[in-house]
């Protein structure tokens, strides 16, 4: 046989296969594993098998199975991992709010301060299945994600008023972070990152050419012109005045820290980056020379043991202690001690308890899994077909990343603690809600972007293309 026939090529539309098949065996092992979980926690609590298992473990897998079933019928080329990555973190978390729900020292702190203690699992299972029906939703009606670029402005509107309204409700712990009505509550902030990455998406893909040019050079960095200085600024602005008047440093850093690693992206600019750091430092220095809650979060992240010492917040220092006494490998679910830290046990605080009972290697295991999110967002992007897909994928993968960092680096004392919750563990309904959201639309983008190529118009000579090369 000829050389000439041995190298042939043929050019097809076939695509990449959908994968929907690995995801369903994913998703298997995805409620599996926070079900034996459960039975763990339960005998290590009780020496008996928790009750409800087999309704726990059912509701979970009727979740996924919903969400299972929606992928393959409306994104049937989407990313096979996202999904299954995000109901195994929903399921762990739900078990380790049950966990501590069942600590007696956390009823006795309720008791004494006067109020009724409630289990949060029960609600965190509500608020997961409220998660999961936004993200059938979002399947559903989302189209193409490319529709989102229409509502650019839109997108910075409803972003502005849903991080502006918090400042005229009561203060909780601190930080104006929640719309509070009767009995209800909200945290905006955690919808707005998603909005945000929209506008930001729509404003770059116009914007991005004039933030690229550079007026002159200085010690390596490009130094962009004055006025494309504006947006940033702006933002920067924005994010110091959440900062001020709302206290909440974790909501300052995502906003602007998304932001920035949009326009590295959009620009491919190191400036832009440097520029970002040295503004974001000097806010966080100033407001922290004049705001008293901030400062006091400072305080408590340089020196934990001596704030506890002298009657400050102790949760930094029982939270340091709880990630030590965990070792490598942890005392085991339900036998730590990290209830200890008290009423944010099973919010801010949650990581402690991986930290405690599944030790370093828990630890690792979980920001494994979160990193695995972001790195399937980035591949999103980098497969994307479309500008605005691109940068929607990398803001909404940086969104989570940051978050997750700002989360984990506040409870090991990287860095002061924000007061954010972490991404599907932690209690909170507008953080699971929003998250499941998030996932959406990342899913909906890989879609589109690992779907084949439409079919060329019929020909004449209507056989595949062979190119043969000599």
């Amino acid at each position: 046989m000829s050389s000439s026939t041995t190298n042939t090529t043929t050019i097809s539309t076939a695509g990449p296969p959908s994968r929907r098949n690995t995801e369903l065996v994913m998703l298997v092992f995805a409620v599996i594993i926070p079900v034996f979980a459960y039975a763990n926690a339960g005998l290590a609590l009780s020496d008996e098998m928790p009750s409800g298992m087999l309704s726990y473990g059912l509701g979970l897998g009727l979740l996924a199975g919903v969400g299972h079933l929606v992928v393959r019928k409306f994104a049937p080329y989407a990313d096979p991992l996202l999904l299954p990555i995000a109901t195994l973190l929903n399921g762990l978390g739900l078990v380790l709010i049950w966990r501590l729900d069942q600590s007696r020292r956390l009823a006795q702190r309720a008791k004494d301060a006067g109020m009724a203690f409630a289990p949060s699992a029960p609600n965190q299972l509500i608020y997961s299945a409220l998660g999961v029906a936004l993200f059938v939703g979002v399947l559903i009606l989302l189209k193409d994600h490319r529709i989102l670029q229409r509502y650019t402005y839109i997108s910075m509107v409803v972003a502005l008023i849903l991080l502006i309204l918090p400042m005229f409700f009561p203060a909780r712990f601190g930080a104006r972070i929640w719309i509070t009505l009767g009995s209800f509550s909200i945290q905006p902030g955690e919808f707005a990152k998603i909005i945000i990455a929209v506008f930001f998406s729509g404003y770059l893909m116009v914007k991005r050419d004039a933030l690229a040019l550079a007026s002159r050079r200085f010690m390596g960095l490009y130094l962009p012109r004055g006025r494309d200085l504006g947006p940033i600024l702006v933002v920067w602005g924005m994010s110091i005045l959440i900062l001020v008047f709302e206290t909440d440093l974790g909501t300052s850093l995502l906003f602007f820290g998304l932001f920035v690693v949009m326009l590295y992206v959009a620009t491919e600019r190191t400036s832009w980056i440097v520029f970002g750091l040295l503004m974001s430092a000097a806010g966080a220095v100033g407001v922290a020379t004049f705001e008293p809650h901030v400062q006091s979060r400072v305080d408590a992240w340089l020196q934990p043991f001596e704030v506890a010492k002298n009657g400050g917040s102790d949760q930094i220092a029982q939270a340091l202690m709880a990630f030590g006494s965990g070792g490598v490998f942890g005392t085991g679910l339900g036998q730590g001690n990290s209830d200890l830290i008290g009423f944010a046990a099973n919010s801010d605080f949650i990581l402690a308890t991986v930290g405690e009972e599944l030790g370093l290697a828990g630890t690792m295991g979980l920001l494994l899994l979160y990193g695995l999110i972001v790195e399937r967002g980035v591949r999103t992007a980098l497969a994307a077909r479309d500008p605005f897909g691109k940068l929607l994928a990398i803001g909404l993968s940086a969104a989570f990343a940051i978050q997750v960092f700002v989360v984990a680096g506040g409870v090991m004392g990287l860095i002061p603690l924000t007061g954010m919750t972490m991404p599907f563990i932690a209690q909170g309904g507008s953080s699971v809600i929003a998250n499941w959201a998030l996932v959406a639309i990342l899913i909906k983008v890989s879609d589109t972007a690992r779907r084949p190529a439409p079919a060329p118009a019929p020909t004449t000579d209507a056989e595949m293309t062979q190119v043969v090369r000599p």
